[in-house]
């Protein structure tokens, strides 16, 4: 059988990996609609290598006529259209924060938690997590299941596609401002991006932490596990492509070295590249256009006890949003519509 899926946002960075991804994974689809804002609508984006799909106007789109709609159109256009598309009968795989902390919406990666899924059934909404919260439950996923993890204390160095296209165009400019000794311009970061790093990501909390670092925290338990407790610092960085994070563990029990490197190693979607030596780790220029989630540099903490220290690469457009997106709709096929 041949689904009907809608991709809504289709002309973002992350709806036209969409778009790429269903069709390199050729996901069981009899049709694909390009859906996105009435600016959009009328445009062409390509869907695999010889397909062109119209867009669709979102404002009149009909929702009853999909059986998968895939979103990732921000928050705002989330909270007002994924209800109407899932009262309509489609089931909601979403992208935006809006949902991820809604106790009836599972909010998941297959290869960490796939038993919360059938949640879906509640709001017939399924949440994609944050970017780096996707990577790093990767990683810890395998470690968990080895020994309780206690704390973990991440770094994140986040590529400007987190933040969109234009943000992702801000960088090429400054850049391209600074050799021709150009106007700087800056509007989509608080500081300037080429160059530098920027120690801030989405709006600031109370507590001083942002938005960005507590969508980590509060992801991870839903996740993985109520009672890690997590401190995250995330940071801007000036890459196009690519997320990456320097990742402190503390278990609750022993796991040495070789036994985290043979859980990762068996681990579906993770690849550990570790060899200590120049060139001996990955970096974001190498995954851009990767599924995998990379771990180097795994090393004992001798500062702490049942410590593990590591660094976490992923392509945060592919796994770190639309292969994840795609992932649970290839679950919800097999084994639930």
């Amino acid at each position: 059988m041949g689904y009907k899926v809608a991709v809504v946002g289709a002309t973002g960075n992350v709806g036209r990996e969409m778009l790429t991804t269903l069709a390199e994974r050729e996901f069981p689809a009899d049709e694909v609609t390009a859906v996105a804002s009435e600016r959009s609508a009328g445009a062409e984006v390509s869907f695999g290598e010889d397909d062109v799909l119209r867009v669709q106007d979102l404002s009149r789109f009909d929702f009853s006529t999909v059986d998968i709609a895939l979103f990732s159109a921000g928050s705002k256009i989330s909270s007002e259209v994924a209800p109407r598309a899932a009262r309509a009968g489609a089931v909601v795989i979403d992208n935006s924060s809006h949902f991820r902390m809604d106790p009836d919406v599972p909010l998941v990666v297959p290869e960490v938690n796939p038993d919360a899924l059938p949640g879906y059934a509640r709001k017939h909404i399924i949440a994609n997590p944050n970017c780096s919260t996707i990577q790093l439950v990767m990683a810890l996923k395998p470690l968990q299941d080895v020994a309780p993890i206690n704390r973990v204390v991440v770094a994140t160095y986040q590529s400007t596609s987190g933040a969109g296209r234009e943000a992702m165009d801000e960088l090429f400019t400054q850049t391209r401002a600074i050799y021709v000794n150009d106007q700087m311009n800056r509007e989509h970061f608080t500081k300037q991006i080429a160059f530098n790093v920027i120690p801030h990501i989405d709006s600031f909390m109370e507590d001083g932490t942002t938005r960005e670092e507590w969508k980590m925290m509060v992801e991870t338990k839903k996740i993985l596990d109520p009672r890690i407790r997590l401190h995250a610092t995330c940071v801007r960085v000036p890459v196009f492509i690519g997320h990456a994070e320097a990742v402190n563990v503390e278990f609750d029990t022993p796991i040495d070295e070789e036994e985290a490197r043979e859980a990762l190693r068996a681990a579906e979607g993770i690849t550990l590249f570790d060899h200590r030596m120049d060139e001996g780790y990955v970096t974001p220029a190498e995954v851009a256009g990767e599924d995998a989630v990379y771990v180097s540099r795994l090393r004992t903490d001798p500062t702490v006890e049942n410590g593990l220290s590591f660094w976490v690469v992923a392509d945060n457009l592919r796994k770190g949003a639309a292969l994840n997106a795609v992932q649970i709709a290839e679950k919800l096929v097999e084994e639930y519509l």
